[in-house]
């Protein structure tokens, strides 16, 4: 069986293979041009896809046929008996062409034979059905559209190697529908996203992707230079600090869907660009954004799916009921039996977490171990939707002191499937406080912590101008695609996930 070229995995002799099919193909490329036919020509136009002629001849009878005239084009995808019957698809779905002798001029019924797998076509007929029940479009002018060099895999099982449908992505959509139908969920899922947040009066914005500073989340940023200005600029790490001036500026609600980029690791749960909603309204606190956080993912998964219960990787998981609201300390004291209000100081946190058989790497704070014995023992657990609230201070540089709690903040991370959805806060407002911050998380990257904030002394200024109690939140888009299409790994859920690329010799 064939496979792509470039797959790691492929043998020498499996590229010859394909060598010898390419040579093949563009010997009828070539023989298609002497013919005087433009393998490769402007426009086409249909009168109907796919899935138009289905809906419309559904109760057309077997082995009967009329003199409805239609246009469809498409790919095609498989023959039989000679090209008798050829199957091309478009982005809607599947229709059987007959090619017979009788109903195709002589000059364009020999073209077949200089057709392949792959090749895209045009055909204007009319319908019929088979005895078989096959609708069918009886060929009666048929054009090349684009003649295709690469063989595509014979059948799905020719093409099982993960890390070739990933770098060869334009060939797992081709061969596999699967892959088209969750990157519409996706465009789907960001559209209803849209309409949920527009409809509640927000205001969708942009900012920018280079900047002086990349704040706002503690991750390592990309760095690039600006040869005008002789400045190193960074993409982005978040969208939370010019979203925050904006609000400061003013405008009340607002938003942005943005890629984000972050120079970390991949994994099935991470890659270093990926699609993030931020969201920022005044005069709001962590507990209405709670509400208003779960009222928007049940509204997106019922007009994606039809409802709100779903199911993922075989664990049932319900948008339909109230989420849980759990604090961390709560979570941990259940799952291990912790109360980590007994640890007062940095060394019997590392006491308590070294008990647990946590490991430790660079957590320089009592909150940070919290966390970490968290994020160990705990994060796992929370399978049904949780909103996991009242984190350590330390940990959560930009959100607001809780007004109850010591040593915390308003703060939540929703958990679904073990897995981080959601984050969002009480923001920060009081400019002094955020300064004195951001100045200790400036210390650690100057001893050498990558994905500390900065001090970004232009949004502290902001900030002294005046920013009214607000909250946020930041949903990363591809772990919720990931839930609502009941896909395994974050690259099944992106058009194109970051690969190393390939050395050839």
């Amino acid at each position: 069986m064939s496979k792509v070229v470039g797959n790691s995995e492929t043998p020498k002799q499996e590229e010859m293979d394909v060598s010898k099919l390419k040579a093949d193909r563009l010997k009828k490329l070539g023989q298609l041009k002497e013919l005087g036919i433009n393998p490769y020509p402007y426009k086409f136009e249909r009168s109907h896809l796919a899935s138009q002629l289905h809906e419309l001849y559904k109760e057309m009878p077997k082995g009967s046929e009329n003199e409805d005239q239609v246009t469809v084009c498409g790919r095609i995808m498989n023959s039989r008996n000679n090209w008798l019957f050829t199957d091309i698809h478009d982005d809607s779905g599947k229709i059987q062409l007959f090619c017979h002798k009788d109903s195709l001029p002589e000059e364009q019924f020999n073209m077949l034979k200089l057709l392949d797998k792959g090749d895209f076509v045009g055909c204007t007929g009319t319908m019929k059905r088979t005895p078989a029940g096959e609708l069918s479009v009886r060929a009666k002018n048929l054009v090349i559209l684009s003649k295709s060099l690469l063989p595509l895999p014979d059948g799905w099982e020719g093409f099982t190697d993960v890390e070739a449908r990933y770098r060869h992505r334009y060939v797992d959509m081709i061969t596999n529908p699967e892959v088209r139908d969750t990157l519409r969920k996706r465009s789907l899922t960001i559209r209803h996203m849209r309409n949920f947040l527009d409809d509640h009066g927000y205001l969708e914005v942009e900012t920018p992707t280079l900047q002086v500073e990349a704040g706002g989340a503690d991750a390592r940023p990309f760095v690039t230079h600006h040869n005008a200005l002789d400045i190193d600029l960074y993409l982005r790490i978040a969208t939370e600090l010019h979203l925050k001036r904006m609000i400061i500026g003013g405008m009340e609600s607002v938003y942005e869907i943005s890629r984000i980029f972050r120079n970390e690791g991949i994994s099935t749960r991470h890659n270093p660009e990926f699609t993030m909603l931020e969201m920022y309204c005044a005069y709001g606190d962590y507990n209405q954004l709670m509400d208003f956080t779960e009222e928007m993912l049940r509204y997106i998964a019922e007009k994606l799916l039809g409802t709100a219960e779903l199911v993922y990787q075989g664990k049932n998981i319900s948008f339909a009921k109230p989420f849980r609201r759990l604090r961390m300390a709560d979570a941990i004291k259940e799952v291990t039996g912790l109360d980590v209000s007994t640890l007062k100081t940095l060394e019997e946190a590392k006491a308590a977490a070294l008990k647990l058989g946590v490991e430790l790497e660079n957590e320089d704070s009592r909150g940070h171990i919290i966390n970490a014995i968290f994020e160990s023992k705990v994060e796992h657990t929370l399978i049904e939707p949780t909103f996991l609230m009242d984190h350590p201070v330390e940990i959560s540089p930009l959100t607001k002191i809780h007004r109850t709690n010591e040593g915390e903040v308003e703060r939540f991370e929703l958990f679904v499937y073990g897995r981080e959805l959601a984050n969002g806060y009480s923001e920060l407002s009081d400019p002094q406080d955020q300064r004195e911050r951001l100045e200790e998380q400036a210390k650690k990257k100057a001893a050498g912590n990558e994905e500390a904030m900065p001090l970004d002394l232009d949004f502290i200024m902001a900030m002294e101008y005046g920013m009214p109690p607000t909250m946020g939140i930041g949903i990363g888009i591809d772990r919720l695609v990931m839930l609502l299409t009941d896909s395994a790994s974050i690259r099944d859920v992106i058009a194109f996930p970051t690969m190393k690329p390939i050395k050839h010799q």
